[in-house]
């Protein structure tokens, strides 16, 4: 299988469970502030660490969801950066497909763009090196909200969560494709 039909497959089914959870609960993820987002990432990214490193877990969800998470929780902070409401607003099921659906284009354009740089090195990188990726990205967002939203010379926020919904859609297809596990 290719690499875009990889990620769309990927996409496909955390895009499916994200809608799904929007039927149930609404767009009740629309009060995050980009900190909180961060947050609930970080959450995530530490649970798959402590689950790596301890090599056992407690609770029923693995790292494949996990990471699936992580990919929602990134998209959820793309759509809050482009939203420009103080007034939060429970949006209807398609309007949040479409949004979906354009961060995932843009996020996978960036994936393209970046594996023709790179040559596709993540393939062979680890689970471990995702989760870290992803953590010290995080940072980044942090600092640059102490930072009131500014940068100097670096990336922005959005930059950021695209490179965080990549790493963990690499996750992903290397857990199916059952390469490069903890």
């Amino acid at each position: 299988m290719q690499t875009s039909e990889q990620y769309d497959k990927v996409i496909s089914h955390a895009r499916d469970v994200f809608l799904k959870k929007t039927a149930d609960y609404g767009t009740s993820w629309r009060v995050y502030r980009i900190i909180s987002i961060a947050d609930q990432v970080y959450i995530k990214a530490r649970r798959i660490k402590t689950i790596q490193e301890k090599q056992v877990q407690k609770v029923e969800d693995g790292i494949a969801s996990e990471f699936q998470g992580i990919l929602n929780y990134g998209i959820i902070g793309l759509i809050q950066l482009d939203s420009k409401q103080e007034e939060v607003e429970d949006l209807p099921v398609n309007q949040v497909a479409s949004m979906y659906d354009e961060k995932v284009a843009a996020s996978k354009k960036l994936m393209f763009d970046k594996n023709h740089d790179y040559g596709e090195a993540w393939r062979e990188m680890s689970q471990e090196s995702f989760v870290d990726l992803i953590l010290a990205k995080l940072l980044r967002i942090k600092q640059i909200i102490s930072n009131d939203g500014k940068t100097m010379i670096s990336e922005g926020i959005a930059a950021n969560f695209f490179d965080i919904i990549n790493y963990a859609v690499f996750g992903l297809i290397l857990i199916d494709e059952k390469k490069h596990q903890s």
